[in-house]
């Protein structure tokens, strides 16, 4: 049987690795000239190290943690999470509901009176019609106001009316009252964000997780993909060159792979269209200081930073930076469907150094060793209003062409890694 893999990244590999199980060795083919998809890592020549976005393996899966370290020999940082929130000059810890304590006395009386009342609309079950009302529901509008939908604002490029809840699972505490309270008279709280402990490799980066799943395939890069003939079975390539398949299973974006599929029906690519995404591009700075900060990573609240979030990498691994330095990664989010990106991803590096000085991350008194930015053209799904109808009609069309769909831009959902990884193992069996 002849397996084709269209997509070197995590859901790519994790199907790998289900079929080699039973002795199948796919081949894969990678449009980009590196492996790892998202999940991919870069090493500059100055010794910094940055992914392709703040990655970390915090899996209770203990199957997926023993592959996971087997496949870096063991050589991984097991490190407690630290994570913190900044919003008109204050840093609060993370996640900020249960964290009030210092912030305007105004403000948090306001934000508890509002929880207390809130507590007898839950009960009466509130009609919930999207994000903002479920928003409402949970916490209240002053800080559902202040902070989740100024931040969701900056992460998902649209309002919170025109979320669905889809996305949500665990991705949102929701804080009794007790909690609320304890947080507001003390600065010390129990740590409840859902990633308390994490993995990350050593050496080399995240994508230093798939080191085992490399053999487990024939892997081409630089394989550009123009055409897919669904019933001749045959793919063909930029370069010219064919395929052909008994099995396919794909893990590139749904537009992306509707877009090559030949004869695909209008109604079809319409709803491909529909289907919206953020594009992040990554600023990364090294400095000449390892102190930067307590936590791992930070939430930015306020709409005049330009970045939404800024990670840590040296705080992953000490070997993702030369000695005694320091490094950020700033997340930007833009969207073709709400928030066009408006500027070439090298001008976006001197605002967001001047933004890092401006909270104070960066001092004056810093020498800059590494400057660099990389857009990532999908980045997160934007379960928005139009994505649960629109991904219908697309998945049906795909069953009925028998292509398998896994990963994050496959099942076009809000996948952390190892739900990519075991994603791809269901595709896999699938065609098994």
């Amino acid at each position: 049987m002849s397996v084709i893999i269209i997509g070197a990244g995590m859901a790519g590999f994790g199907a790998a690795y289900q079929l080699s199980q039973y002795d199948v060795k796919p081949v894969m083919f990678e449009a980009q000239s590196y492996y790892g998809g998202h999940t991919a890592s870069f090493k500059y020549k100055d010794g910094f190290i940055f992914d392709d976005g703040p990655h970390i393996s915090f899996t209770k899966d203990e199957r997926i943690q023993k592959l996971f370290a087997e496949s870096v020999q063991g050589k991984y940082e097991l490190l407690q999470a630290r994570v913190n929130n900044y919003w008109q000059g204050y840093w609060i810890k993370h996640p900020a509901q249960v964290n009030l304590f210092g912030l305007p006395k105004d403000l948090v009386k306001q934000i508890i009176l509002e929880f207390i009342e809130n507590k007898e609309r839950k009960q009466n079950g509130a009609d919930i019609k999207n994000y903002k009302d479920w928003l409402y529901v949970q916490f209240g509008k002053t800080f559902a106001e202040t902070f989740p939908m100024q931040y969701g604002k900056k992460y998902h490029t649209t309002v919170a009316e025109n979320m669905s809840t889809d996305w949500l699972g665990k991705r949102i505490y929701t804080p009794d009252i007790s909690e609320v309270l304890e947080g507001a008279l003390s600065p010390s709280t129990p740590d409840v964000h859902y990633v308390d402990h994490f993995r990350y490799p050593t050496e080399n980066g995240f994508v230093s997780y798939l080191n085992m799943f490399l053999p487990l395939a024939d892997l081409h890069l630089d394989s550009k993909i123009i055409g897919i003939n669904t019933k001749r079975k045959e793919l063909r390539f930029s370069d010219n060159r064919t395929a052909g398949y008994d099995k396919l299973i794909s893990s590139i974006p749904l537009p992306e792979l509707i877009q090559v599929i030949d004869s695909v029906p209008p109604d079809v690519r319409e709803a491909a269209e529909k289907l919206a995404c953020t594009k992040c591009v990554l600023v990364n700075i090294g400095i000449d200081r390892s102190h930067i900060s307590d936590s791992h990573w930070s939430y930015f609240y306020d709409q005049e930073y330009i970045f939404t979030r800024v990670s840590y990498p040296h705080m992953y691994s000490p070997n993702n930076v030369p000695e005694e330095s320091g490094s950020f990664q700033a997340e930007l989010y833009y969207s073709d469907k709400y928030k066009p990106l408006d500027r070439e991803p090298r001008e976006c590096i001197e605002p967001v150094i001047n933004d890092l000085k401006k909270c104070g991350l960066i001092k004056e008194s810093d020498t800059i060793l590494h400057k660099s930015a990389k857009l990532v053209p999908y980045a997160n799904v934007i379960f928005d209003l139009e994505r649960s109808n629109a991904l219908k009609i697309v998945h049906e069309y795909l069953d009925d062409q028998n292509v398998k769909y896994c990963g994050r831009y496959g099942e076009w959902g809000y996948h952390w890694t190892d739900e990519s990884f075991k994603s791809g193992e269901n595709a896999a069996r699938s065609v098994l």
